[in-house]
């Protein structure tokens, strides 16, 4: 499966769920996630789509880690299956 089926789903199913979930582009600041998911009441998540069995590279990782060192919360998806728990977490943690 390609990571673009992987994230057509996930922003499809972030908006059926009441969310939005944009692309994150980010001019002069490379590695950052894909997407962030977010969700009424604040809930918010920084996702990385990767196809399956993929890894983030690097940058990537080390942008994950700033991230979750802030406080928010990241995601790396490689399996349309993850994408309903990574929902349910998202908007009840």
């Amino acid at each position: 499966m390609r990571e673009k089926v992987i994230e057509q789903k996930l922003v499809a199913e972030v908006k059926k769920a009441g969310g939005i979930c944009p692309k994150w582009v980010a001019p002069g600041f490379d590695g950052v996630p894909d997407r962030i998911a977010m969700f009424p009441g604040g809930r918010i998540a920084f996702v990385e789509v990767k196809a399956p069995g993929e890894k983030p590279r690097p940058l990537q990782r080390a942008r994950h880690e700033l991230l979750r060192r802030l406080g928010f919360r990241v995601y790396v998806l490689d399996e349309i299956e993850k994408i309903g728990g990574m929902i349910d977490e998202i908007r009840t943690t």
